[in-house]
């Protein structure tokens, strides 16, 4: 796959997930690497470019 269509494929499996606490829009961190839920107060960490979206591997946004 070339670079455009790897973006756009990224872009649309980010926007399909969604917070498994609140089920609400996640907002994409580039810099830090993280899907965060304002809702549940939670960042969810990608790692190796897979999303892991479990609440016990989340960090919480007050920390």
């Amino acid at each position: 796959m070339n670079d455009a269509v790897q973006l756009k494929l990224d872009r649309k499996v980010l926007e399909a997930l969604v917070c498994p606490v609140t089920h609400g829009v996640l907002i994409y961190d580039a810099a830090a690497q993280e899907l965060v839920s304002r809702g549940a107060g939670l960042a969810f960490p990608i790692r190796n470019g897979i999303p892991v979206m479990l609440v016990d591997e989340a960090r919480r946004l007050d920390e």
